[in-house]
């Protein structure tokens, strides 16, 4: 008999294995030696911007991009991102290596690319989007639960988000062809965008078409997965 404690622990469990990545093994003449799954993909020239671009994620994924150039300064880098966005200062921090780097930057969009993960995504040299995948670009917002400080300091902060408004404005202006005055009347709020409607915007190339048999089998899995869930959650 299955108790509500139960149903926890096993959606637990399988909440980590979601988030397992394996390592991987590899024999060579000198016999098998183990590296992580995220080496062997930068090794293929693959890099990831995957949740909230702060510090960190930005040292990281710069560090990675400086070594690839290292590596073969006219092949190309593919960055797949999936991001709510983040810190602007670590955002442009990325941005700024993107270009700098002499390696041409192919970005893939998969599930969503929002905030500052949109103006990552729209910097590639070439811009693909998955079929299902959205962007969503806006205004750059005032982090904290509230708003506290001295009319003085508060001018400030309001100075800094309009200097902040201007460079990314100007960033996805240049990387869409669109004018200014355009971009802002799409970031004065949340603007959401399919795969189609970023081409047409000019924030990505192409979209990615997936194989007609495997997008069957994709979508199979997604329902069958979704019952799954259904059946699981009462019991919560």
């Amino acid at each position: 008999m299955r108790t509500k404690n139960n149903i926890k622990i096993k959606f637990r469990k399988e909440i980590k294995i979601m988030n397992y990545i394996p390592g991987i093994i590899k024999e060579t003449s000198n016999g098998y030696f183990s590296l992580s799954l995220m080496d062997e993909l930068m090794s293929n020239r693959e890099i990831y911007c995957l949740g909230e671009i702060n510090q960190e994620s930005a040292g990281a994924l710069i560090l990675q991009l400086k070594y690839l150039e290292r590596q073969d300064s006219e092949k190309e880098i593919t960055m797949y991102i999936s991001s709510p966005g983040g810190e602007v200062a670590s955002g442009l921090a990325i941005y700024d290596i993107m270009h700098s780097i002499k390696c041409p930057i192919r970005t893939v969009c998969m599930g969503t690319a929002a905030s500052f993960g949109a103006v990552l995504f729209a910097a590639g040299q070439r811009r693909e989007m998955l079929p299902h995948s959205r962007l969503m670009i806006h205004d750059p917002l005032i982090a904290g639960n509230g708003i506290t400080g001295s009319a003085t300091s508060l001018a400030e902060r309001v100075g800094d988000l309009m200097k902040n408004r201007k460079i990314l404005g100007t960033l996805l202006a240049q990387n869409t062809g669109k004018t200014i005055d355009q971009i802002y009347s799409k970031t004065a709020k949340d603007t959401w965008f399919t795969a189609e409607e970023a081409v047409d915007f000019g924030l990505a190339d192409s979209i990615i078409q997936l194989e007609q048999g495997k997008e069957k089998d994709l979508l199979t899995e997604q329902e069958n997965l979704s019952q799954e869930t259904e059946l699981e959650l009462p019991f919560e």
